[in-house]
C-alpha cells in the first residue's frame, strides 16, 4: 500500500496584521495576520525548503520516482517549475519532474501523481488580491510537500471521491494579478449539493460513518461555502481541525496540506482523518494513521 511517508511544510517567516491593513487602507479587514513571503522568494523556492523538510523526515534512502509541483503562482510560464524544484534537491535525472498549474484544484492532481509513482508532491501558493479586498487580507503564502511511498506509512489512503461540476466561482485570465469572485451567496449555493454527494460518496468508499472519524478537514477558497459544508458533514465541531486563518491566512493551493501537516502532528495510531477541499467541485480524501 502507497501511503504517506513524511509531510514538510513551510510558512515564511514574515507576518502582516490585518489591523495594519485597515489602518493603511480604511475599512475592516479582520483580526489576526497573514504569512507573506520574502522579497527574495516565489512558490518554487518556498516549495524547495518543503520538500527539504519532507525528504529529511523521510525513510532513510527513500527517493521519490518524481516531482509533482502543483500552484496558481508560478514562477514561469512555458517552462516546467518542478525542474528547478528537482535540481535545488539534486535527485537524479531518470526523477521525472511535472508541473500541475492553474486552480487550487491542481493540488489534487499533484497528489494523485505522486501516489502513481510513489512521488513528491509539492503544492505551493503565493496569495495576492486587490488593494483593501478579501484576497489581499485573507491569503497567506505558504508550502508544503508530501512524500509517498510503501516503507515507512504514517498515514494510508482508505477512500475519497470526485465530485466535479463547471460554474463560474473564481476567475483570473492571464495577464491579471487578481482574481475576481462570484457573488458568495451563489456559490455557496452551487457548492451544497456537491459537498453533500462527495461526503457521502467518499465515506461510503472507506466504508465509514461520520461518528467513525478523528479528524475532520474542510477548506477552499470560497469561505461562505465552506462554512456551511461544515455545517452540513454531522460531524461534532470538535473534530472538525482549526483552518489556520487566523495565524497565517488562506493559502489557496498548499492550505488543505497545511491543515493535514498540523493535524498528522497532533494525531495518535489508528485514527482517521477526512479532508474536503471545495474547489471547482469537491474532493474528498480518508486517511487512517498506522
Amino acid at each position: 500500500m502507497i501511503g504517506i511517508v513524511a509531510v514538510g511544510a513551510y510558512l515564511p517567516y514574515w507576518r502582516l496584521q490585518r489591523a495594519a491593513i485597515a489602518e493603511a487602507l480604511g475599512g475592516g479587514a479582520g483580526r489576526g495576520a497573514r504569512s507573506v513571503a520574502g522579497y527574495d522568494e516565489d512558490t518554487t523556492s518556498m516549495g524547495v525548503e518543503a520538500a527539504r523538510i519532507a525528504l529529511r523526515d523521510a525513510p532513510q534512502d527513500y527517493q521519490p520516482g518524481a516531482v509533482w509541483f502543483a500552484t496558481t503562482a508560478p514562477a514561469y510560464l512555458d517552462k516546467t517549475n518542478a525542474t528547478a524544484i528537482h535540481a535545488a534537491l539534486s535527485m537524479p535525472s531518470s526523477v521525472g519532474a511535472f508541473d500541475c498549474i492553474g486552480s487550487t484544484r491542481s493540488a489534487g492532481a499533484a497528489v494523485q501523481g505522486a501516489t502513481f509513482r510513489s512521488g513528491l508532491a509539492v503544492l505551493s501558493d503565493i496569495r495576492t488580491g486587490l488593494p483593501g479586498g478579501a484576497d489581499e487580507a485573507g491569503g497567506g503564502d505558504a508550502a508544503v510537500a508530501i512524500a509517498f511511498g510503501s516503507d515507512g506509512v504514517i498515514a494510508e489512503p482508505i477512500g475519497g471521491s470526485e465530485v466535479t461540476a463547471e460554474f463560474v466561482d473564481r476567475w483570473r485570465v492571464p495577464g491579471e494579478i487578481a482574481s475576481k469572485q462570484w457573488e458568495e451567496r451563489f456559490g455557496e449555493f452551487a457548492y451544497a449539493p456537491l459537498v453533500e454527494e462527495a461526503w457521502a460518496a467518499g465515506l461510503k468508499s472507506a466504508g465509514l460513518a461520520p461518528d467513525d472519524l478523528h479528524h475532520v478537514i474542510v477548506t477552499g477558497l470560497h469561505a461562505r461555502a465552506v462554512a456551511a459544508a461544515k455545517r452540513s458533514l454531522g460531524v461534532p465541531a470538535e473534530i472538525v481541525a482549526d483552518d489556520l486563518t487566523a495565524e497565517v491566512g488562506n493559502t489557496g493551493t498548499a492550505h488543505w496540506a497545511l491543515m493535514l501537516a498540523d493535524v498528522l502532528d497532533r494525531a495518535t495510531p489508528g485514527q482517521t482523518i477526512a479532508i474536503v477541499h471545495l474547489s471547482d467541485g469537491v474532493s474528498t480524501w480518508l486517511l487512517r494513521t498506522t
